[in-house]
């Protein structure tokens, strides 16, 4: 049996969350990967399912039912990476192209999930909060 590499990796996160649900975690944090963007439903499903309270990189997740993310926003880095694709297709040489960091980073908190899971979250909390999904 030919197995591709994506298969493998949802193999390996199905492995996993298997293990967070025996382990009795008391919350869920994933960081920044494609496999869990891309398996988002899934993976608020289960926290829900499980009672744990998540934390993810990007505001997607939340969007999907996770507890609340904090990071970079995917828009802007698809936006500077357009940017990048333009000065290429100009004539601009990659390796003299600077290197940048984002600086857009946004707070999204899904105040339904926290709801669902019992949690308050703090006034202080959502008024920093860029989005809170209601």
């Amino acid at each position: 049996m030919d197995v591709s590499s994506v298969e493998m990796r949802q193999l390996d996160l199905e492995k996993a969350l298997t293990s967070v649900g025996q382990l009795k975690a008391s919350a869920l944090i994933l960081v920044s990967d494609p496999l869990f963007t891309n398996q988002r439903q899934r993976l608020a499903a289960f926290a829900l399912e499980k009672r744990l309270p998540s934390v993810y990189s990007y505001r997607e997740l939340p969007e999907a039912g996770g507890l609340l993310s904090y990071g970079p926003s995917l828009a802007a880095y698809f936006r500077q990476a357009g940017l990048y694709v333009d000065k290429i297709l100009k004539g601009a040489r990659p390796a003299d192209l600077p290197i940048e960091q984002p600086t857009t980073f946004e707070l999204v908190i899904n105040a339904r999930t926290a709801k669902a899971l019992g949690l308050t979250i703090p006034p202080s909390l959502l008024r920093r909060a860029d989005q809170v999904l209601e």
